[in-house]
């Protein structure tokens, strides 16, 4: 059984830059992910992904709404959304090897696959093969990050009604779109699809947005 003194439960944000710094002061580090590729929520499928898209439709709105105030013209333009999925994708595919790169640099070793506590010291990894793995660490890092919430009677069906994850990888730009939640990455990815010519309306339960 290999053993550490530190584990680290999620690659994340948190999680990843926890493991660095333990290695850089010398401790034996693993890091578990249950995902094929490192970096959590923010790289994958939050802001990272996110902000992509939104630096490819402000170029759009800028082309479409201020090009002209500088003489450039510009006939028949459209939005190739396929173009700015396919562009997300290689942002995100270059910022998770960067965090690999970032492990094998600092000698942390990874496991892929679901980290659950056999006791307060010893952990089961489950890859996604149903194959079992058991470490040991002195201390356990617990960084499992966030996921998207819905409310009972508005399960996503990730046809009509779907999450965060599901719009950043739409096949074609809604007529209409409803954001529930004026939080970050729902008026982020509200602000894309409208510059790109979707309406959008947003729901949000506080008094403000981002609150």
């Amino acid at each position: 059984m290999n053993s550490y003194d530190v584990i680290i439960i999620g690659s994340g944000p948190g999680g990843y830059v926890a493991a660095i710094r333990c290695a850089q002061l010398g401790m034996k580090t693993a890091i578990i992910e249950k995902y094929a590729t490192l970096g959590g929520t923010c790289l994958n499928v939050g802001c990272i992904p996110s902000k992509a898209l939104l630096d490819s439709s402000e170029h759009f709105n800028n082309a479409k709404h201020t090009f002209g105030e500088h003489g450039i013209e510009l006939k028949d333009l459209k939005a190739n959304l396929k173009q700015m999925i396919q562009r997300k994708n290689d942002v995100v595919s270059q910022t998770c090897a960067g965090v690999k790169f970032l492990m094998d640099k600092n000698k942390i070793d990874v496991h892929i696959g679901l980290g659950s506590f056999i006791d307060k010291n010893n952990l089961k990894v489950t890859a996604a093969d149903g194959k079992e793995t058991n470490i040991q660490g002195k201390n356990i890092i617990i960084a499992t990050g966030s996921k998207p919430n819905y409310f009972p009677g508005m399960e996503p069906d990730k046809k009509r009604i779907i999450t965060s994850t599901e719009a950043l990888d739409l096949n074609e730009i809604p007529k209409k779109m409803l954001v529930i939640g004026g939080g970050v990455i729902g008026l982020e990815l509200g602000s894309v699809y409208g510059r790109l010519g979707s309406e959008i309306e947003v729901i949000e339960n506080s008094p403000s947005i981002l609150s």
